[in-house]
């Protein structure tokens, strides 16, 4: 680990612990570059309050005022973004709409300083019988889909954004695509979560969300999601760290356990909860964490390497975001019971379905995917990110899922 990664780790854990850091002397490169990680994993604010006081900041001026002052825009940018949302699901539930809140607010809820803790977006699980009127109502609130489509309904997630609005919404009627091969089937999980739902006041408003241990096994899946495909960042091992250390004693391990081992996500869950206790603010007795992931002999150094590389969800480079295509084929061809072969030519030339996020064309005309082939190979000239590069990063990254149990080996 580099001396700017270490530095990094102990300001997250300060700023967990609503503390301040007491550094005496940083060099300009390692503030750089700390200053650097902090934005690539969206934690730029936290990290400010954590060290901004200490003697070692005050050699830095033109730093620290630089990061003072896109502190307070994107702390601000936030608070208008939570204050909008709490707005606007008062406003659902006065309508009779009860969609599941998941990730987000409820995640940020728990931090010492929670709109330090920024958000893109605010996700909603909606009962599919509520879809309809629940889109009806987001576009009578002034909400719009991102993206012009027809058929809305089909869809397994729908974004919308207002006008003049920092609040972006994303409206799901089941957690992970089902035409992901790679992860489609967890939807399973999920299937009965409206019927038993939790509710918890946040600033006053009551907001409906999972019971704590399926919540708590969707942060899971979404962190293993993120890691199948490019990566996933340091705040998204904050949240379950929080999640596990506030409701701890609410959480029914032993089936959080085998559904995690169902998954292939067990020795996955350990690692990240190995980091959690080593490096920030998880605590064993607090979270109640099972004597199978307390005492699990794993090493969580290559997780904890990948994750600070990858930036928020993967996205530190266009080499490894492109590079998940060869992770994903690994786990998808598992599945499927073949052999994990073509894996360097689908990084190159990936399914039509792989790609219809990126190119919305393809989802109704699947025929033009050579011309999406050229684009991708255009975009790896023009940010100079190389198929090779990818290639590398996939093949590393794929030695990482079968080292934490997500592939066989």
């Amino acid at each position: 680990m580099q001396t700017f990664q270490t530095y990094f780790l102990s300001a997250l854990r300060a700023a967990l612990n609503n503390q301040t850091v007491s550094w005496e002397s940083v060099s300009p490169a390692d503030w750089r570059a700390l200053f650097q990680l902090a934005q690539q994993h969206k934690v730029g604010p936290m990290i400010y309050e954590a060290v901004y006081h200490c003697p070692a900041a005050k050699r830095v001026p033109e730093l620290m005022r630089a990061w003072k002052r896109q502190t307070m825009q994107q702390v601000l940018v936030q608070t208008q973004k939570t204050t909008e949302f709490l707005h606007l699901y008062a406003a659902l539930r006065e309508h009779g709409i009860t969609p599941c809140v998941v990730k987000g607010i409820l995640c940020r809820q728990l931090y010492p300083n929670p709109d330090e803790r920024v958000s893109a977006d605010e996700d909603l699980f909606v009962a599919p019988e509520q879809f309809a009127a629940c889109h009806a109502f987001l576009l009578k609130y002034g909400m719009k889909p991102t993206a012009e489509r027809t058929d809305l309904q089909t869809q397994f997630e729908v974004s919308y954004q207002k006008t003049n609005s920092p609040l972006y919404l994303e409206l799901h009627q089941q957690l992970f695509s089902p035409d992901s091969d790679a992860y489609g089937d967890w939807n399973y999980y999920f299937t009965q979560i409206h019927a038993q739902p939790v509710e918890i006041f946040v600033d006053g408003v009551l907001l409906r969300s999972m019971q704590h241990t399926d919540h708590l096994f969707y942060l899971l899946c979404h962190a293993l999601k993120h890691f199948m495909h490019s990566g996933f960042g340091i705040r998204q091992v904050c949240d379950i760290v929080l999640y596990a250390n506030a409701y701890g004693a609410q959480i029914q391990w032993g089936k959080l356990v085998v559904q995690c081992q169902h998954i292939h996500a067990d020795i996955f869950a350990a690692a990240l909860f190995r980091i959690g206790q080593e490096y920030l603010t998880l605590d064993y007795k607090t979270a109640c964490l099972p004597t199978c992931w307390k005492n699990m002999q794993l090493d969580e150094t290559a997780m904890l390497e990948d994750l600070l590389d990858s930036g928020i969800y993967g996205g530190a480079s266009g080499s490894r975001k492109h590079s998940s295509t060869m992770t994903l084929h690994a786990v998808a061809a598992q599945k499927q019971g073949k052999q994990k072969k073509m894996q360097i030519l689908r990084t190159i030339f990936p399914k039509a379905k792989d790609l219809q996020g990126r190119y919305s064309y393809l989802q109704k005309k699947p025929f033009l995917l050579p011309l999406a082939w050229g684009d991708r190979l255009l975009h790896y000239r023009k940010e100079s990110h190389t198929a090779v590069q990818s290639i590398q990063i996939g093949q590393k990254r794929t030695a990482l899922l079968q080292q934490y149990g997500i592939l066989k080996k």
